[in-house]
């Protein structure tokens, strides 16, 4: 029996943190392990889905509002503190996956267990960076709190049997804080095979959630530096764009606006895509967008923090100004994707991006 406390209610598996945490629950479920996942939940509902790979879920609310907002602990801990999930956690003693930083309250109340921690990031450097990019005076300032919050909340981390980073470089911070058992294991994905297709699109994608503050800088960038200077159709496809985002893009003729798309929607563009366009400011955590466009798309254009602390770089092309990237994609227009591309990535994601492996790796440590 593993006892797997989640974050959020991990289905349906449609942003970062829960396609980790239901893939690796998939993954797990295969090995044959047991698992009792307890999840926060706060609008996601309880989802019988689950069941398929959980012999009991147990469900928490989340306390959130400014019930959590007056607290030493980083609100994201805070709304998560629960007494019953304590009790029910003591019932046994079986060991404890915490997904997240999030869920790090249980440190400091159970400590005679093994209690393995999933670090999503660097908590503290990945809410400074969103708080740079946050255009809302209010949310910037919540954001700033919790970063620094995050900072002094982060050493409870030493009190973990092992910590389980997502990149190299997330692992070094990790034990350079003082951890004391780090290990690499990169994020679970929907994807056991590569799945891309060789030859030739006709257009450039870029996708993501854009709504989110850092996905909408990188679109007004692509809209200001890129796309005016391109003859390439592009496709900007994501969730709940605003109507400033939609009303920027509509400027173009050459760009095509793609609100909401489902998985399969989704997964089309991936696969019949030319050159999969993804750009970030945050050097943090591994972005499971690329790892989708890795294993079913063709060509990926990234810049440096798209795959810091990764092995990705050497399965796409980097570049980092303007300039760069409007050579880089012009050449990689004019170039089909070859089978020999297809092998190249099969053999690094299937050694190092593997779920079945990093599932092995964690019941090894149980």
């Amino acid at each position: 029996m593993l006892h797997i406390v989640s974050f959020n209610v991990p289905y349906p598996a449609n942003y970062g943190g829960v396609i980790d945490v239901f893939y690796r629950l998939k993954a797990l479920k295969s090995l044959g392990l047991e698992i009792h996942l307890h999840a926060f939940e706060y609008g996601r509902g309880e989802q019988e889905a689950l069941r398929d790979y959980c012999s009991e879920i147990t469900y928490y609310p989340r306390m959130t509002g400014l019930r959590s907002a007056f607290s030493r602990r980083p609100y994201i801990v805070q709304s998560r503190a629960s007494d019953q999930l304590i009790t029910n956690l003591r019932k046994d003693d079986s060991p404890i996956l915490l997904e997240g930083l999030h869920c790090c309250s249980v440190l400091e109340q159970i400590n005679d267990r093994k209690i393995l921690v999933r670090a999503h990031n660097v908590e503290h450097d990945y809410y400074a960076r969103l708080a740079a990019a946050e255009p809302h005076l209010l949310r910037r300032i919540y954001l700033r709190t919790d970063a620094r919050r995050l900072r002094r909340y982060e050493p409870i981390l030493t009190k973990a049997s092992a910590v389980l980073a997502v990149t190299k470089s997330d692992l070094v911070h990790f034990q350079n804080i003082g951890c004391r058992n780090v290990l690499l294991m990169p994020s679970s994905h929907p994807d056991d095979e590569v799945v891309s297709i060789p030859g030739r699109g006709d257009f450039i994608l870029y996708h993501g959630d854009l709504s989110v503050a850092e996905n909408v800088k990188t679109v007004t960038f692509l809209a200001t530096n890129i796309i005016p200077r391109i003859p390439y159709k592009v496709v900007v496809a994501g969730r709940n764009p605003s109507p400033t985002l939609t009303s920027l893009l509509a400027r173009f003729g050459n760009v095509e606006l793609v609100a909401n798309p489902d998985d399969s929607q989704m997964h089309g563009f991936i696969s019949q895509a030319h050159v999969s366009l993804l750009l970030t400011d945050q050097p943090t955590g591994l972005k499971l967008k690329l790892l989708n466009s890795l294993f079913a798309g063709r060509h990926c254009l990234v810049n440096s923090a798209m795959v810091s602390g990764t092995e990705l770089g050497q399965l796409c092309t980097v570049a980092d100004t303007t300039d760069d990237m409007l050579h880089a994609l012009a050449d990689l227009m004019a170039t089909p994707f070859s089978q020999s591309d297809i092998e190249r990535r099969s053999l690094l994601l299937g050694t190092l991006y593997s779920n079945a492996a990093n599932a092995k790796l964690l019941v090894s440590l149980l």
